[in-house]
């Protein structure tokens, strides 16, 4: 028997990360992330698992982030009881971000609920639930950067620093195929840039069979730039936008966006460079995050400010009430909000668009990658209406962008650390980014003298078994779990689109005749039948209940 590894996710997508390897003396994992970005992709969430958890022997996790980490729970309410490795600052981040995770999800099944108790429809149930989420956390092992573990008969692993968050991993690992030979995979995990406030350059060594990497940034660069150049980038935002008189609101992820952008926002009011009225981190985890990293804090490099003095100033305040944060909406101007998630497609950060949206004054600034589909992608594109919470919500702030705080590596720094990573005797497999990305990223790879059979970009729940000398065929799965075609063409959002637009037409026609001929066009196109609505003689009706030229009134 050789091994194959069988692609479950972040093929074609930036989420959903999940690998398994199956070899002769069993099967293991590598990540279980949550799926982002529209509807049918978040969809596969709900979808049964493509493979038996109780089976799995232990699961090897890069890093704490939900599009990695965020089906967990799910695994174990699924019947799987084994080890999930990770470093110890990405189980100390577990604590929080799963238990977070699962209230979400039982708060959208208790809201969903709602309304299908008003339609006498059967109830949906959470994706998961707080006590599988406890469960999930009870399995945690951890292991130091570059040092081996053996987590099964037939396989060893080693962890090293991937530069992306908090105790993020590059994995290599060794797996025994069926003649007893050693296969060697690295797992790039999510990439850091080269400019981080808190971590050294990623690393790993050379030399492997296989290596699947990520390709978030795959043909895009952002801006060379030094960490104090994005400070005074950053200062430029942030001044403009108070100037406009109203609120700055940026969705920033819980973890590592938060605590860099407070780290630089708190080294420029230090500096008197900006003066906002307050920030707000309105997110249930910021203090509990903020914890774990005060414990590792020994593992960043040098920062120019100490997290007790960034929030000493009485202009921070980390919210968590939900009474707080509603509270914020009581703001008109002068202050920033930053809250979850990154990508605005769930969390306290939808309520803050709503509020801000329609103001002309504000400002939205996005500080990292936006997958198709969420609202984040959806704002930043330029649409003019968008829907929060059922609501049409019309786009009137200032929509701003900045690449600089990705904690992803940009093309180049991704071509580099494939370089430094090779030679891969198999194969290169892109995964971790959406077609166009990794196709860019492929091409860029050929153009240095690769070979084109030696750079593969799998799509879901593709099979693909490996050898020494190079793979066998990529073997597509009997049924996939998505139609390809949905993941960047969501029906979903098309939808939406055109409720949005039926309404702004409907709104701005010239009178009432032509509103009706409108939807009358639209139902013949349908093949609805129209209603005809039949006028009713309205006979005029004086104040005192007496018929106008007509019989007289009475009890």
């Amino acid at each position: 028997m050789t091994v194959t590894i069988h692609f479950h996710g972040a093929s074609g997508t930036v989420t959903g990360s999940c690998y398994r390897v199956v070899h002769p003396a069993g099967q293991f994992l590598v990540d279980c992330g949550l799926f982002q970005g529209n509807r049918t992709v978040r969809d596969l969430n709900l979808k049964p698992l493509p493979f038996d958890a109780a089976r799995i022997d232990f699961l090897l996790l890069t890093h704490a982030h939900i599009d990695h980490a965020g089906l967990l729970p799910k695994l174990t309410r699924n019947g799987y009881r084994k080890p999930i490795w990770s470093t110890p600052p990405t189980a100390g981040l577990l604590e929080y971000l799963l238990p977070d995770a699962a209230g979400i999800q039982e708060s959208e099944a208790e809201r969903e609920n709602r309304k299908r108790g008003r339609k006498d429809d059967a109830p949906a149930e959470p994706l998961y639930t707080m006590e599988d989420a406890s469960k999930a956390l009870d399995l945690r092992q951890t292991t130091d950067y570059e040092v081996w573990i053996e987590p099964a008969p037939g396989v060893r692993a080693r962890y090293w620093n991937a530069g992306h968050i908090l105790g993020s991993a590059s994995i290599e690992v060794e797996v025994l195929d069926g003649d007893n030979k050693p296969v060697r995979i690295l797992f790039s995990g999510d990439i850091g840039p080269d400019e981080k406030v808190f971590y050294n350059n990623p690393d790993a060594p050379a030399g492997f069979d296989y290596i699947l990497c990520e390709s978030t940034y795959g043909g895009r660069e952002r801006d060379d730039y030094t960490l104090d150049e994005r400070r005074d980038a950053l200062k430029l935002e942030i001044n403009e936008a108070l100037r406009r008189g109203g609120n700055l609101v940026i969705p920033a992820f819980a973890v590592e966006r938060s605590q860099e952008l407070l780290h630089d926002i708190g080294l420029l009011i230090k500096e008197g460079a900006i003066s906002p009225s307050a920030v707000f981190l309105d997110s249930p985890l910021a203090s509990k995050v903020t914890a774990v990293y005060k414990k590792y804090a020994a593992m960043f490099d040098d920062t120019e400010l100490s997290a007790d003095e960034l929030f000493s100033d009485p202009r921070f305040r980390i919210i968590e009430a939900v009474e707080e944060s509603k509270a914020i909406n009581q703001i008109r101007g002068g202050a920033i909000i930053m809250s979850a998630s990154g990508m605005a497609d769930a969390g306290r950060i939808k309520h803050h668009l709503r509020n801000n949206l329609p103001r002309a004054n504000a400002t939205v600034l996005f500080v990292g990658y936006q997958s198709p589909g969420t609202l984040g992608q959806i704002i930043l594109s330029g649409a003019k209406t968008v829907r929060i919470h059922s609501e049409e919500v019309p786009v009137r702030a200032r929509i701003r962008s900045m690449g600089n705080y990705s904690a992803h590596a940009d093309h180049t720094e991704l071509m580099h650390w494939i370089s430094k990573r090779l030679p891969a005797h198999g194969a290169i497999f892109l995964t971790h980014g959406e077609d166009e990305e990794r196709t860019a990223l492929r091409q860029a790879l050929l153009n240095t003298g690769i070979a084109g059979d030696q750079v593969i970009l799998p799509l879901l729940d593709d099979a693909v078994e490996l050898r020494a000398g190079g793979v066998q065929a990529v073997v597509p799965p009997a049924t996939r779990r998505l139609d390809l075609n949905q993941i960047n063409a969501d029906w979903h959002n098309a939808y939406s689109s055109f409720i949005i637009d039926l309404s702004n037409r409907l709104q701005s026609a010239a009178n009432d005749e032509d509103r009706l001929a409108l939807m009358a066009g639209l139902k013949q196109k349908l093949g609805v039948p129209p209603v005809i609505p039949v006028p009713t003689p309205i006979t005029p009706v004086a104040a005192s209940g007496t018929v106008i030229h007509g019989e007289p009134g009475g009890e």
